[in-house]
């Protein structure tokens, strides 16, 4: 019987640590230099943007990316607390944490069904 769930968040932590690094540098490239330099068609941009946000899969796709680096940086932050030294509120630590995860996982569901 386990008793904890740590192993829930490592899970997150590290789905958060791959899907945001092999997707999230090509998202930047895409719209930091492809777009701003032109190599991609202008359709694509400013008002084809807005159409492209009314896709469910790229919400999804946008869910997916924001929720796990929250849940990668609630961990990540956690650990390097503790790291520092500051081993007292252990829970209190893991709550504020991962309950700012949540809530920001909550808000981008909200913003991102809110663009339907």
């Amino acid at each position: 019987r386990i008793n904890t769930i740590e192993p829930l968040w490592w899970a997150l932590f590290f789905a958060g640590a791959g899907v945001v690094g092999l997707v999230l540098p090509i998202h930047i490239f895409m719209q930091g230099v492809a777009i701003p330099l032109g190599w991609v068609p202008h359709s694509a941009s400013g008002n084809g943007m807005r159409f492209l946000l009314t896709n469910p899969i790229i919400r999804l796709y946008l869910f997916a990316v924001i929720s796990l680096a929250f849940f990668h940086w609630a961990h990540r932050f956690r650990y390097f607390v503790y790291d520092l030294g500051i081993r007292g509120g252990r829970m209190v630590m893991a709550v504020l944490c991962y309950g700012a995860a949540i809530l920001g996982t909550i808000y981008a569901a909200v913003t991102l069904i809110g663009l339907a």
